[in-house]
């Protein structure tokens, strides 16, 4: 009976393990298919635009405009545009400046003179003369143009003249001809400003020792200096040469 149970245990132990291995053994897998590799690039790309496109997405959703209407931004009200250059009396006259300020960049108008022309021509002295329209500029020009009529004599810069005896206000290159014109008939007269003219010198009294100084006058050099010494020296010693002599000669009369 022993070895007819041993026997039984034996045989279930056997069956038992041979249970256990079949399932222990791997399963064969079907073999797979390759995948070209342009396939497998084409799924990267589309993985790579599926998250880039999930990105915009959020982004737009985060700076997505509210719900409602909004109005739109008015236009702003623009002015008139500015003249960066107004030409008056054949001179170029920066559009930035005030009127008076501006007229001084003519030559033979100051800025009194420019006060009472842009008065003259009913316009604002501190007005911007970029900003002034056609009718305006007009009214400048022609004020310009006669203000030997507008200005007192005492204020004009050209009072009885020599060969017509009339008073003008000289613009412009006419202010440069007439002061050249009466310094030559300065000189053709042989008078003291034409001669100081004629000569380069100092015309209304100032000092010429130390200043105008032109040419060899300009500085003094240690040569000339050491020169002139040396000579002061030699002239000293024979004048006391001389005054020996002199002595000497009373001394032998004697």
């Amino acid at each position: 009976m022993a070895k007819k149970e041993e026997v039984k245990e034996s045989k279930d132990t056997k069956e038992t393990v041979k249970d256990a291995h079949k399932k222990e053994a791997p399963k064969k897998e079907a073999p797979k298919k390759e995948v070209p590799q342009e396939a497998k690039k084409e799924k990267k790309e589309d993985k790579k635009h599926e998250g880039k496109g999930e990105e915009h997405a959020k982004k737009e959703r985060k700076g997505a405009p509210k719900e409602g209407k909004k109005e739109a931004p008015k236009a702003k009200e623009e002015g008139p545009e500015i003249r960066h250059i107004v030409r008056v009396a054949d001179t170029d006259l920066e559009g930035r400046r005030s009127v008076q300020y501006a007229l001084t960049g003519i030559k033979g108008i100051s800025r009194r003179v420019a006060k009472i022309i842009s008065i003259n021509s009913g316009l604002d002295p501190i007005a911007t003369i970029g900003y002034l329209n056609d009718a305006d500029i007009e009214k400048l020009k022609s004020s310009v143009d006669n203000i030997s009529t507008v200005l007192p004599t005492w204020m004009m810069n050209q009072q009885n003249n020599i060969l017509t005896g009339e008073d003008r206000q000289l613009l412009g290159m006419d202010v440069l001809l007439s002061k050249n014109e009466d310094i030559n008939l300065m000189k053709k007269a042989r008078s003291y400003k034409g001669l100081r003219h004629d000569r380069g010198l100092r015309v209304r009294g100032q000092r010429t020792r130390s200043t105008g100084r032109r040419g060899k006058t300009v500085g003094v050099t240690r040569a000339a200096i050491q020169a002139s010494q040396s000579a002061a020296k030699e002239g000293e010693k024979k004048v006391e040469k001389k005054v020996e002599k002199k002595e000497e000669k009373k001394a032998g009369v004697k």
